[in-house]
């Protein structure tokens, strides 16, 4: 048999012809990619991946029946249980909870809080006032602390110092870890250090050994320094807890809370623009690419959701929206809560760019394109007729809420 490699020049035109049948199925599937701080990450969905622990991962993609077109219903596994009886010591970690949820960096920062513990400590989580959260298990929890009052509610900085101290004081925690976020846990922790007069160590981006790591000089250095006892984590420092669940047993305070008369005046929310916005700090983000074909109705639809709209490479080489609305690996990288792609097909540039986004929506046409594959919710059908119903469904929201306040 002779060894010369031959060329499929079919099978090459169908790997470059996006709106061939058959292209998605040319495309290599990938298994891992880096984020934007540099930290590899896996793609759970991957057929054949193999977790750490020998857990493997369920195939949601499709492709294992015949075709991401052809969805089976997700096969339920039942991750093992970590149990902490006596725990011989606490790491304590204070997640944002923006919107009354876990968000990845929160995962993220559970999961470095899993890897300082080891098998004999115990991950506590405290959390101040309501939240709508019920995955604590799943993500890494092994005790939780719920702060309720409302002395807690809204910008409180001042009793949440209080109240860490309080948690402090009872369960003498070897670690703290807190999200170093724009969300509140940057300032709240740069309190908390002041107040328990520790040496915070900030924008760690990775724990390793004896020594936990940080960005300096503008994000273009590291900083390596022996782990402290009050760590202020940047997103993607550790991977998130995915192969066992936990016990999230609820904990209390021996005794409430110190009060202080608080300095500061919550007078609520702002209203803001949301096309003032920056992308990368934008939670809630409305995207358009190619399959839009009436961008008027898009930006109404993006008005009255009160996003702020992002776009494809190819909407915004085509002159529908401006170059700082791109998103992707060679626009934007965002991390918003919400990313709704509309008629944006997935190119790997795009998907890396929302790699740390936390829910991401999907409106198009084509049951089997990589965007749908990838999206926690996806509709299949025309753009302008989806976006029309979404408007008449906010508008009618919106009014019965009118009503019930008169």
């Amino acid at each position: 048999m002779s060894d010369i490699i031959r060329r499929d020049p079919h099978a090459e035109w169908i790997a470059r012809n996006r709106l061939h049948p058959l292209h998605a199925a040319m495309q290599p599937v990938q298994h891992s990619w880096m984020g934007p701080n540099g930290i590899i990450r896996k793609n759970p969905h991957g057929i054949g991946f193999i977790g750490p622990n020998g857990i493997k991962r369920i195939d949601r993609s499709g492709a294992q029946q015949g075709g991401a077109a052809k969805r089976s219903a997700t096969v339920e596994v039942q991750l093992p249980l970590h149990q902490v009886a006596q725990p011989a010591f606490y790491i304590s970690v204070v997640p944002d909870m923006v919107g009354g949820r876990l968000s990845s960096h929160d995962r993220d920062l559970l999961g470095l809080a899993h890897q300082l513990a080891g098998n004999d400590g115990a991950v506590l989580a405290v959390v101040f006032g309501e939240h709508k959260e019920n995955a604590f298990a799943t993500a890494g929890v092994d005790r939780l602390l719920v702060l309720e009052g409302d002395e807690f509610s809204g910008y409180a900085p001042e009793q949440r110092v209080q109240g860490l101290r309080s948690v402090d004081n009872q369960f003498s925690p070897r670690h703290w870890l807190l999200p170093d976020s724009r969300s509140g846990g940057g300032e709240l922790g740069r309190r908390f250090a002041a107040a328990l007069g520790e040496r915070p160590a900030t924008r760690v981006w990775q724990v390793k050994g004896e020594e936990c790591i940080g960005r300096a000089g503008a994000g273009l250095q590291d900083l390596a320094r022996p782990v402290a006892r009050l760590i202020l984590a940047a997103a993607e420092c550790a991977e998130p807890v995915s192969e066992t669940r936990h016990e999230a047993l609820p904990v209390e305070l021996s005794t409430a809370a110190a009060r202080s008369l608080s300095r500061i005046e919550d007078l609520g929310a702002v209203a803001v623009d949301p096309a003032a916005i920056p992308m990368a700090e934008a939670e809630f983000i409305f995207s358009g690419g190619n399959g839009v074909k009436d961008w008027p109705l898009f930006h109404k639809t993006a008005m009255a959701l009160g996003a702020t709209e992002g776009a494809s490479r190819v909407a915004v080489d085509d002159g529908f929206m401006a170059r700082d609305r791109q998103v992707g690996a060679s626009g934007t990288w965002v991390t918003a809560r919400v990313y709704v792609a509309v008629g944006i097909s997935g190119a790997i540039q795009h998907l890396q760019g929302i790699g740390a986004c936390d829910k991401v929506v999907a409106i198009n046409l084509d049951p089997g394109c990589d965007m749908i594959k990838r999206a926690d919710l996806s509709v299949i059908g025309e753009s302008a007729e989806i976006l029309q119903a979404l408007i008449a469904a906010v508008e009618a929201y919106r009014n019965e809420a009118k009503r019930d306040a008169a």
